[in-house]
């Protein structure tokens, strides 16, 4: 029987996207106080530019947050740290310029935590490198930010130390810098939307179920077969619990086999419940496993075949960005409850 649906690696990824979340709101609001303070005009438009980024990379982090299919919390000591650090942003301790150097060091901790957690993703599992990819894009605008931020602690430092101006060129090596970092990560900046529409997030919660089910039969740990299934069991169920919610009425006018789609995700949610009363290490659980992928396997394929081309040529865009906003909040509540009824379980 498989008792546990969280694995301890995977719960620490949890945590440190939730740590992400939090420094992520604290940046917004940091660089919100900047532009309210700032006189310069230049320094204030591209403060203005790097809020956007900041604001469209919190959607970002929400997303992969969601798709992760963990719930973590923050850090107490990331808690504290923010509180300690919002108190000095709204205090008259710091000038503007010293406040811009401690938002830059908030900055490198963001795109640490971001590579770092990259990282770990490649060693705990194909499943968690592919959820987190969306991250890519975050970590590449931080380091992009990292540059422009210090070009902004030149201009204020030379200001506040002298009450001259910096020597010209500063910003033409800030944009080096930035096309350099260009030249490094390539097109890993891809997306200009806050929210991806229904079809990326399906196609993402798709691609990781194929990847836990190569997981799952890859190995002969019980162990490991017990941390990928227990990702699959809870990914599968708040994905089709949340398209029954969601994706299945919107798409019913449209669509004349939806009650066939219900039912194909009413036997898979069967066979999930059915599967996690096995043994890991028994003969027949990889079997029962090669079933339920076969079953998954038909469902997306049809789901794919038939629903996508639906939400292409009846939905417009926004429609679809604002279908995944409804379907990304209802699997987070899912996730939620989940993890309440495995927290009462375990005591």
């Amino acid at each position: 029987m498989v008792t546990t649906l969280d694995d301890i690696k995977r719960l620490a990824i949890a945590t440190q996207l939730a740590d992400m979340k939090a420094l992520q709101n604290l940046l917004i609001n940091n660089e919100q106080r900047f532009i309210k303070d700032c006189t310069d005009d230049d320094i204030r438009e591209r403060l203005e530019d790097m809020l956007k980024d900041d604001q469209k990379n919190q959607g970002v982090i929400d997303t992969v947050i969601v798709q992760y299919g963990v719930k973590g919390e923050p850090k107490k000591t990331t808690q504290k740290m923010i509180e300690q650090v919002q108190e000095l942003m709204e205090s008259s301790e710091l000038n503007l310029f010293e406040k811009v150097r401690e938002h830059e060091l908030l900055k490198h901790k963001q795109t640490m935590a971001g590579l770092l957690t990259h990282k770990a993703a490649q060693v705990v599992g194909a499943d968690i490198e592919a959820t987190i990819t969306p991250l890519n894009t975050v970590n590449f605008e931080n380091r992009a930010h990292q540059e422009q931020l210090k070009g902004i602690i030149e201009i204020l430092g030379v200001r506040e130390l002298t009450g001259k101006q910096p020597k010209q060129g500063l910003w033409a090596r800030v944009e080096d810098a930035v096309a350099a970092l260009t030249g490094v990560v390539g097109s890993v900046v891809t997306r200009s939307d806050h929210e991806m529409s229904i079809r990326d997030l399906l196609l993402m919660d798709h691609t990781k179920a194929d990847i836990l089910f190569v997981e799952i039969f890859s190995t002969d740990d019980p162990q490991k077969i017990q941390e990928y299934f227990g990702q699959l069991y809870k990914d599968i169920k708040v994905h089709g619990m949340a398209e029954e919610e969601v994706m299945y009425p919107a798409v019913r006018p449209y669509y004349e086999h939806t009650d066939e789609i219900y039912a194909q995700t009413d036997e898979v949610m069967e066979m999930l419940d059915e599967i996690k009363l096995l043994n890991p290490s028994s003969s027949e659980f990889k079997a029962k496993v090669e079933q339920l992928r076969i079953a998954v396997r038909t469902h997306i394929n049809q789901e794919e075949k038939d629903i996508f081309p639906i939400l292409c040529h009846n939905f417009s865009h926004e429609q679809q960005k604002q279908i995944a906003t409804e379907f990304k909040t209802v699997k987070s509540k899912l996730q939620e409850q989940i993890a309440a009824s495995n927290d009462v379980a375990v005591t």
